[in-house]
């Protein structure tokens, strides 16, 4: 009798790692995909970009002579046109900031996964650089910090300063974290690994956690700040959750940190 509730129990179990696995996109990946019209993008103070037909995300309101172009990619839900608190914050330090979107979100065609956004990152890294030239900065949030560190990795494109805000080291360590009866960081298709993809970078690096976050727990971005080589600085606020970040605009951390990235 033992061994037949053992075996049921390894069937469940295995069937559990199945699901997780065919299912892990969907999980990780949550997009919002209606397309926002052009006159409510105006109201929120940013436009698409390039165009409205072939958009690769939205761009502010040009500041009078901006220091640089940051260009934002987002967290794992939702869509670009939801931060516009980067909008507001950024453009208050003279930068021109382009809300990368996604594959799969906001109204755009394609199917998210590692490779698909880090390729499509690039094109927005070649096209920014092609239209306002240097300093250019990249802002990656959660996922999109991911997107950044890959697309860092690739690049030959000069890159000022890079900001890292609530990242993880691995997904696949943040995985096991999460799932911790589970072989889930052998279950992992998208690695993200932050670690390995930031080792040959030489700009600036600022890194921004929230001390009590659930999401990505703390220990995985102050694992990721240790495995920084290069020119380093961290930001931690203490209780914050990950989806409580103080983003206010006028907050002073916000030029404290793009004063670093530009040295």
């Amino acid at each position: 009798m033992i061994w037949k509730i053992l075996l049921y129990a390894l069937i469940g179990y295995i069937a559990l790692c199945s699901l997780v696995f065919i299912f892990q996109r969907k999980m990780l990946y949550l997009p919002m995909g209606n397309k926002l019209s052009e006159q409510s993008a105006l109201a929120g103070g940013f436009r698409y970009w390039p165009s409205f037909d072939n958009f690769q995300g939205f761009i502010s309101q040009e500041p009078v002579d901006p220091n640089g172009t940051v260009i934002v990619f987002h967290g794992n839900a939702g869509a670009a046109y939801h931060r516009d608190y980067y909008v507001n914050a950024l453009a208050m330090q003279n930068l021109r900031v382009i809300l990368a979107e996604y594959p799969g979100y906001g109204g755009r065609t394609g199917k998210p996964n590692e490779d698909a956004l880090v390729e499509d990152a690039l094109e927005i890294i070649r096209l920014a650089y092609q239209e306002f030239g240097e300093p250019l900065f990249l802002w990656g949030e959660s996922l999109g910090g991911g997107v950044v560190s890959g697309a860092v990795s690739k690049t030959n494109i000069p890159i000022k300063g890079v900001v890292m805000f609530t990242p993880w080291d691995t997904l696949p360590d943040l995985a096991q974290t999460h799932y911790r009866y589970l072989p889930a960081r052998w279950l992992v298709l998208d690695k993200y690994d932050n670690v390995e993809n930031l080792q040959g970078y030489e700009g600036n690096v600022a890194v921004v956690l929230a001390g009590n976050d659930e999401v990505v727990p703390v220990q995985h971005g102050k694992k990721l700040y240790d495995s920084i080589t290069a020119n380093k600085k961290l930001w931690l606020f203490e209780g914050a959750r990950h989806n409580e970040m103080p983003v206010t605009a006028d907050l002073p951390w916000w030029r404290e940190v793009i004063a670093f990235i530009s040295e």
